[in-house]
């Protein structure tokens, strides 16, 4: 008997964050030519969706249109997948920085990353206020791009349902839970289980754990029925004490944990129709 779509795995890989550096692991891929050959390897290995953030060639965190449409183009190039652009970029980038990709990357990108608050940060404060929020979904809803609601905390969740109440959001949605996270949401099943059990109805979800929460997390996410995201963003290690040799290295694990649980990963045909995309991207 074959298997629905709606229960096939999404995987998701964030292969470059803005703040992990190659003195944290060497294989972290800097500039537009690493990480397109990061996400590239990570497709083939199972992953549907980049999460993107760019990087400059010596490793400097960066919103520029320009970075992103040479790293997305070196990635379709070689892989059909969904490209979803970070908004979030590093803690220290202004609102405008932010929106820079949003605004001027043609065409736009088929998702892209939407924190729903604020939180702590580490040692810093993630400022996503309410009226930020809004004046980003309007930017999003402007170009036909599908956020991913990005929840750090409980009441970004509530954030969520406000806005949908409001008709601000139209579900369904689809939900990133981000534990683990220093000074928010800690990364524990329990939590996960709280916030799973929140979600607006017919939304879906995915869990990125920090750290070494993000094996436990994902593993409990294929089995309840969820979606997973791995990637140097999130984690530089594939166990404790030994650095992960690549991003598709950690795709690859969560691909054989749930052919085990009988979750099959969606290619990014079957993503897109299980996250009910508006519209296909073009190419750069």
């Amino acid at each position: 008997m074959g298997v629905n779509n709606m229960d096939k795995l999404i995987i998701t890989c964030a292969p470059v964050g803005a703040e992990t550096m190659k003195s944290d692991n060497p294989h972290q891929p800097y500039g537009p030519e690493e990480i397109a050959l990061a996400a590239i390897a990570a497709v083939r290995s199972g992953a549907s969706i980049i999460h993107l953030h760019v990087r400059e060639d010596d490793g400097t965190p960066s919103q520029s249109p320009t970075l992103f449409a040479e790293t997305i183009r070196h990635i379709k190039a070689e892989v059909d997948c969904i490209v979803q652009i970070s908004t979030g970029g590093a803690v220290s980038a202004t609102e405008e920085e932010r929106l820079l990709p949003i605004r001027e990357l043609i065409p736009s990108p088929e998702m892209a990353s939407l924190t729903m608050g604020t939180c702590n940060f580490g040692d810093g404060v993630f400022w996503n206020p309410l009226g930020l929020i809004k004046r980003f979904l309007a930017e999003f809803q402007r170009h036909g791009i599908k956020p991913e609601l990005e929840i750090f905390e409980l009441g970004h969740l509530d954030n969520a349902l406000r806005l949908l109440k409001e008709g601000a959001l139209a579900g369904p949605q689809h939900c990133d839970f981000v534990l683990g996270v220093p000074g928010a949401m800690a990364a524990t099943p329990a939590n996960l289980l709280q916030l799973v059990s929140r979600m607006p109805a017919g939304s879906t979800w995915t869990v990125a754990g920090i750290g070494k929460a993000e094996l436990l997390l994902g593993t409990i996410a294929i089995a309840i029925g969820g979606h997973v995201r791995v990637g140097f963003e999130d984690n530089v290690f594939y166990r404790k004490g030994e650095l992960a040799l690549s991003n598709a290295q950690l795709v690859e694990r969560m691909k054989r944990i749930a052919a085990e649980l009988n979750r099959p990963v969606a290619t990014p045909a079957e993503a897109r129709a299980i996250l009910k995309l508006l519209k296909s991207q073009g190419s750069y």
